[in-house]
Formats: structure tokens, C-alpha cells, sequence
């Protein structure tokens, strides 16, 4: 598996991430079983957010963590912060809503840390761009987190180019990602300006939904072609098509089945041809480039 840094100054992680956020829907052994199927594969880097199933997936995760000490250090650990919602787990929330203060920012991290069994995060993520965030209360944050080391490395999810250039400008520590969806389904971020910031400040992006949820917008007889010439799946290619972008892009697969993280490693050794990207391209634009 290919490994490489999101940034120059960031951590190095594994070309396809396991995003964990469907996992609450398996057993717990199911969890230690996909946790070890993506290790064998070469995948080493693992996406939580504190929020994903109901407050519930860190501790489930942990606890894998918690049976199998010596898994930590050959493993990624990324997490998500700031989403509050309704629920018995947190009873002082009414209402949906972000919270990027100082305090919950650091809050969450000592909790997720409790659940994941372990001193350190590799990456902490903004989950959603907050209306009301205070960057200079985010610094004080990322600062006192870096400095006691409990987190290597910052970044965002969901961020405009305009929201993550104002929190770096704030920062003296480099944001080493933006977490955002994009695939053949979602094609915007290849033209509002997101990766092209993305190339300018040579950060490498994630992509969640990289699939489309599973919904590519293709039809199945033009893929079929490409399918062959590539000895690759619909799902293989659809990485692949992501994984040729000079942004460098990670896909974050979220699947709860050890054959699909298996047939997700092998995209990386796909080299798609420019032209066959293009073709892609037209196919879910329903029209040639101008």
C-alpha cells in the first residue's frame, strides 16, 4: 500500500483511510475483524469522528485497541470534533449545533482519547465549518493539545477554501487537510476552487463518499468497457479515478464488509490513462469539456 504525508510538516498516512463510521452497525468482533483485515492490506490509518454512531464507534474501537495493545503504534488514529445533537449519551444538548470553543475542543479530545485507550491522537479534524468560531480560541486549543502532545496534527472537514484560509491564517501550525466529499457523484470540488487551494498550499485532501454512497452517477455499460481493460471493478476504478488527481487525494472507504476493504486496497495500483479519466469525466457530466 502506498503511503504518503498530507503535508510536508503533516503525518504520513496510507493512501486509502478505513473510515469507521458505519461500524456501529456490526458486532464489536466484526470491528476487530475489519481493524485487522485493513492492517493486512496495508491500510493503517483510521477515521472516527466522537459523534459516529451515536457516541458509540470510539469506544468500540478502543476497545480493539484495549485487546490488542501492540496494534497502536502500527496504526493512525484520526478523529473529528465539534457536532453536538440530541442525545442520552449527552443530555445538556437540545438542539443540533457546532461548538468550536476552546474548552469543548479540548474536552473531546481528552474524551475520545479515554475511549480509543491510548495518549495520542494522530490527527484531530474541525468536523463542520461553526458560524460562531472564535480562531483565535481554536489556536489556543490546537496549541495546548500539540504542546502536551495528545494531538500530532490538525486539520478540517467541510471547510469552504474561504473558511480554511482565515483558520490557517490564525494558526502557526499547519491545517495538514480538508476532509471533503468528493467522487464521480460529486464533482464540485474539482471546479469551485477546493482542490486548487488544495494544490496551491500543497495539502492533501480526504475524501469521504469517495463512491457516492454507492450511487456512482455511470452507467454500468460504459464502465463495463473499463472494467475489462483494467482487470478492475466499478468501485476500483471509481478510486482510482480519485487517486489520479495531482492533489493527491485519500479516500476514506466507509464499508463494514473485509472483502470490499480488500478489493478498495488494490485501486492503488490502478494507473488510470488521462484520456479513460476524461472519458469518466464526460460520462457524468453528460458532455465533452468545453
Amino acid at each position: 500500500m502506498e503511503r504518503r504525508k498530507l503535508h510536508p510538516q503533516g503525518p504520513t498516512f496510507s493512501r486509502i483511510i478505513a473510515g469507521a463510521w458505519r461500524w456501529h452497525t456490526v458486532s464489536p468482533e466484526t470491528v476487530e475483524r475489519l481493524a485487522l483485515v485493513a492492517l493486512e492490506q496495508g491500510i493503517t490509518s483510521f477515521d472516527h469522528a466522537d459523534i459516529y454512531g451515536d457516541h458509540s464507534n470510539e469506544e468500540t474501537f478502543g476497545q480493539v485497541l484495549s485487546r490488542n495493545p501492540s496494534l497502536r503504534n502500527k496504526i493512525e488514529l484520526i478523529t473529528k470534533c465539534d457536532i453536538k445533537f440530541q442525545s442520552s449519551k449527552r443530555p445538556a444538548t437540545w438542539v443540533k449545533h457546532y461548538d468550536t470553543s476552546k474548552e469543548h475542543i479540548i474536552w473531546s479530545v481528552e474524551n475520545s482519547l479515554k475511549m480509543f485507550h491510548t495518549d495520542r491522537l494522530d490527527l484531530l479534524l474541525i468536523h463542520r465549518p461553526d458560524p460562531l468560531m472564535d480562531p483565535h480560541q481554536v489556536e489556543d486549543a490546537f496549541n495546548q493539545l500539540k504542546k502536551e502532545g495528545k494531538v500530532l496534527h490538525f486539520g478540517v472537514s467541510n471547510f469552504t477554501t474561504s473558511q480554511f484560509r482565515m483558520l490557517q491564517k490564525h494558526l502557526p501550525l499547519p491545517l495538514v487537510t480538508n476532509q471533503i466529499e468528493i467522487s464521480l457523484s460529486r464533482l464540485d470540488p474539482f471546479f469551485n476552487g477546493d482542490l486548487d487551494l488544495m494544490l496551491e498550499l500543497d495539502v492533501s485532501p480526504m475524501a469521504w463518499s469517495p463512491l457516492g454512497g454507492g450511487k456512482l452517477l455511470v452507467d454500468e455499460r460504459e464502465m463495463f468497457g473499463k472494467a475489462i481493460k483494467y482487470s478492475a471493478s466499478y468501485s476500483q476504478l471509481a478510486l482510482a479515478w480519485l487517486l489520479k488527481h495531482p492533489s493527491k487525494i485519500f479516500p476514506v472507504i466507509g464499508t463494514t464488509q473485509p472483502d470490499r476493504i480488500k478489493e478498495a486496497a488494490k485501486s492503488v495500483d490502478i494507473q488510470l490513462d488521462r484520456q479513460d479519466w476524461f472519458e469518466m469525466l464526460k460520462w457524468v457530466m453528460g458532455q465533452e469539456m468545453p
